[in-house]
């Protein structure tokens, strides 16, 4: 693929500032003059047609007085000027524009009206716009400043992008008092245009970015938010600050950024799956940034600490209880050697309490002892500089020990007397901190970035493989709900939905007068619970609608009466539809618990679990998770809760059928993935011992929805497309299945590349390779199924799948084309494996609404050349490069 659309905003060769000005305070005047004063390698226009001059410098009218090429414009007139600078702009051929002027949607409708009208001209030209409102773009690597920020900012590897300018001041001013330095600094402001998901997707590909830190108050494209989010997160590290954790806060935001604000345990989930790692504090994200690009990973949570003063070792290890991590506990094998060596007086505990006079060759028989205890994930070492101690000696110590691939991390406490030995971690690249709790952290940002990535590679299918739902019927269900101008379904449509989506329930009938209820009752048999029918009653307990362990007819009829007369007393206004009746639900080993499913303003389904029963909203015991799920993702989920606890074997009570309840997470997530119309669903209770899972009660509330031609365009996250998996059959017999990629097809993705002819090679990447790098593959096998699709033929050979083919597309910036490519494996050519597989990749990017697919083929590549002739492409020169052919499909 060519360079970024966004490439020109990044790194710009000429820019021309509106509203240059000489003004002191004004933005024009604070933008132009650290163009100016930042080094900026390229062209800097001011124009403004009150002066000739601006900060001493040929000052222009217009953009057709400059008369030469100008890739951004920089924009800080009054808003009301802004929709014609952008049309003018357009006409000139600039392509990106910075729009820090504000008085648009902040201000109200009119506002809103000129905003508008500054995005359909943008559009209208293909230009690209970031903000308004922003306070603007910095790129220290090559002096591009185009910001109001009263200075600029060191360069380095972290890219930090804010929805808020005023924190982003605040950032900066506290980054150049530590030293710390950054790749691009970006502030998004309103977001009209240039969001989130753009960004990310320029920076996953910059080389000068090793770290990116998000500040976020609200979020306007959840699918757009998170596709950038992972992509970038499979390569590099993600740190998020979110703010508006809180209901006051959220408000707070709201009204800020005029984005939605969805709940803080959602964001939090949505993070976890996106692979991120979530701070609190601003210097939290730097730590967070700082820790996570060096090259240690955390297999585990364990962590022992060797300090040589008790005081340190107990400060950190009661924040390692406040981040939820546990001290590991070492062997006796462990505790024997380190008695070998460590003086009488050691604390034989976790912390290991080396004593005050540890010399350099003690922390290192200490370490080295602790590091092959296969308990220990990790390692913190705590340094006080007492009068025996050797702080630059025990730092040269540590340096080239082998820990087993296990994160080292070190705390040299003080200032002055540690200074040596912290300069020397830091040159041979190991991660230290001035505290205790800083450490803890550091290590807390290891774990939690090691369990999501985890969770980033798990690509769930829409539905299970076995016993396949009755999406159908659900959905005409549902669809008579509605046509009945009702959105809430009754407990037994609720629970038939749930049937079709093979969920246990119990069974349920709705009789409507005393005589029906004594005559279902004797049916289906003592002991009965009667529920109130009423599509305007939640919580039916509360309303007094629930009659539960009736044991004889006379009762049966009694408390029909009784339950009506007491819910009509509480709700007056409530429509009465009958009575539920069903039978008494008895399980001695039971475990109440809540499984449900809300749609949450930004991210769309959301699965939550927790305890359930009727005191569900005062234990506030839930976790929640975005769909689609597969059992590790739902393991994940349980455990999450306290309830989870009481999941397994304890006293007299066996453990629960944690497969069926694990099977009715991934049947509800079915439901989020299938049925877009359910916008709320509670299961409460369902039941769980020792012999399944049963759906007590259900109810679902639906609504209509906007359906477009990709099936799941209402989720966050793309499922894993499972319907576009094919089986087809070679001329010479050989049976091959085409289907998308995976996570875990890096293996034979890796093999298949490495086996390749030069020639096939060259043909595919256009350069000399012999394999894919860790970043190509993770690039090409973790692939975001909205965003792009590959699909690989594969052949069983030796009971293992080998890869023998892959096609590719790639979505271009406007949403209706993409970029292909295709390269099979030497020993299966002609055999029309290529032509299968690019008639799949045409149909797929059809599907997703793909008006014209393109690409570059070398001049010399005569088969391929043939093969997209076949398939109706149109062949011409490629005008950047001679030896290139540039085909197209319209679709």
């Amino acid at each position: 693929m060519g360079k970024h659309y966004l490439n020109k905003l990044f790194e710009p060769n000429a820019v021309a500032v509106f509203g240059a000005s000489d003004r002191e305070g004004a933005v024009g005047n604070l933008v132009f003059k650290n163009m100016i004063e930042g080094g900026f390698k390229g062209n800097v226009f001011p124009v403004n047609p009150k002066h000739k001059k601006v900060q001493g410098r040929k000052a222009f009218p217009d953009l057709k007085g400059i008369g030469k090429p100008v890739d951004l414009a920089v924009i800080t007139t009054p808003a009301a000027t802004v929709p014609g600078i952008i049309e003018a702009c357009g006409d000139y051929g600039i392509k990106d524009a910075v729009v820090i002027s504000a008085g648009f949607r902040e201000v109200g409708p009119q506002g809103l009206k000129l905003e508008r009208a500054v995005i359909e001209n943008a559009h209208r030209y293909g230009m690209r716009i970031m903000g308004p409102n922003c306070l603007g773009l910095m790129r220290p690597s090559t002096g591009l400043n185009c910001t109001f920020n009263k200075g600029s900012a060191e360069e380095g590897s972290i890219a930090l992008v804010s929805q808020s300018g005023a924190l982003c001041t605040a950032i900066l001013d506290w980054a150049a008092a530590n030293n710390i330095g950054f790749s691009a600094v970006v502030s998004t402001g309103i977001s009209a245009d240039i969001d989130f998901g753009d960004i990310l997707d320029y920076l996953v590909s910059d080389p000068k970015t090793k770290s990116i830190l998000l500040y976020i108050e609200g979020i306007h494209d959840a699918l757009s938010f998170m596709s950038g989010l992972r992509a970038a997160a499979r390569i590099k590290p993600v740190i998020a600050l979110k703010v508006g954790r809180h209901a006051t806060g959220s408000k707070a935001a709201m009204s800020h950024t005029g984005a939605l604000v969805g709940s803080d345990d959602v964001f939090d989930s949505a993070l976890r799956r996106a692979g991120v790692v979530r701070g609190i504090r601003i210097a939290n994200l730097f730590s967070a940034a700082g820790t996570l690009t060096y090259p240690i990973k955390a297999a585990g949570d364990r962590l022992v600490i060797i300090t040589n003063g008790g005081g340190p070792g107990v400060m950190a290890t009661d924040r390692l209880a406040d981040v939820g991590l546990p001290l590991a506990e070492l062997s006796p094998i462990t505790m024997k050697r380190l008695d070998e060596v460590l003086p009488a007086t050691w604390s034989n505990n976790n912390p290991v309490d080396i004593i005050g006079d540890a010399t350099p060759e003690r922390y290192t028989q200490a370490v080295e002892i602790c590091m092959r205890d296969p308990g220990v994930d990790g390692l913190l070492v705590l340094l006080t500089p007492q009068a025996m101690t050797d702080p630059a000696g025990v730092a040269q110590a540590l340096i080239g020990l082998k820990t087993g691939g296990k994160p080292l991390l070190t705390c040299w406490m003080g200032e002055i007397q540690v200074a040596e030995g912290r300069r020397i971690l830091r040159e041979a690249d190991i991660p230290t901190f001035n505290t205790p709790e800083t450490a803890i952290d550091a290590f807390s940002y290891l774990v939690n970035y090691s369990r999501n990535q985890k969770l980033l590679l798990e690509t769930p299918g829409p539905m299970s493989r076995d016993k396949a739902p009755d999406v159908e019927g659900a959905r005409l269900i549902i669809e008579s709900v509605l046509g009945e101008g009702r959105k809430v379904l009754s407990e037994a449509e609720s629970k038939a939905v749930l049937h079709a989506f093979r969920i246990s329930t119990a069974s349920a009938s709705i009789v409507r007068s005393p005589n029906e209820a004594l005559v279902q009752a004797e049916t289906i048999g003592f002991p009965i619970a009667l529920k109130i029918n009423s599509p305007d009653i939640t919580h039916k307990s509360d309303a007094g609608g629930v009659r539960l362990g009736i044991t004889n007819a006379r009762a049966a009829r009694s408390a029909y009466n009784e339950m009506l007369e007491e819910v009509q007393k509480n709700r007056p206004e409530a429509r009465l539809d009958g009575v539920t009746i069903e039978p008494m639900f008895q399980r001695p080993n039971g475990r109440e618990l809540l499984v449900g499913l809300v749609t949450d303003p930004v991210f769309g389904p959301v699965i939550t679990f927790g305890a359930g029963g009727t005191t569900v909203e005062v234990m506030g015991d839930r976790a929640v998770t975005l769909p689609p799920l597969n059992r590790r993702l739902v393991r994940d989920l349980i455990s999450r809760t306290r309830v989870s606890k009481l999941l397994g074997a304890f006293r007299h009570m066996p453990a629960v059928d944690i497969e069926s309840l694990e099977q009715i997470l991934l049947r509800v997530s079915e439901i989020a993935c299938e049925l877009p119309l359910v916008k709320e669903l509670d299961i409460n209770p369902l039941i769980v011992d020792e012999n399944g899972a049963i759906a007590v009660d259900a109810r679902i509330v639906v609504d209509y929805h906007v359906q477009t031609g990709d099936r799941y365009s209402h989720m966050a996250i793309y499922p894993y497309p499972a319907h576009l998996v094919t089986k087809r059959q070679l001329p010479n017999g050989t049976d091959m299945v085409i289907r998308p990629i995976r996570p875990e097809d890096a293996e034979i993705e890796q093999a298949f590349v490495r086996n390749l002819s030069e020639q096939a090679k060259y043909f595919r990447f256009m350069q000399t390779l012999t394999e894919l790098s860790p970043q190509m593959l993770t690039s090409f096998t973790q692939i975001d199924y909205n965003r792009e699709m590959a699909l690989i033929a594969v052949v069983e050979e030796n009971d293992k799948e080998t890869e023998i083919g892959v096609a590719r597309y790639i979505i271009n910036p406007d949403g209706k084309s993409c970029e292909f490519a295709i390269v099979i494996s030497d020993q299966w050519q002609r055999q029309g494996i290529a032509h299968l597989l690019m008639r799949h990749l045409i149909d797929t990017a059809r599907s997703h609404g793909m008006q014209t697919m393109e690409g570059d083929v070398l001049r010399n590549n005569n088969e391929m050349l043939r093969l997209v002739t076949k398939l109706g492409f149109t062949i011409s020169p490629n005008r950047a490069d001679a030896d290139l052919e540039h085909v197209v499909l319209r679709m």
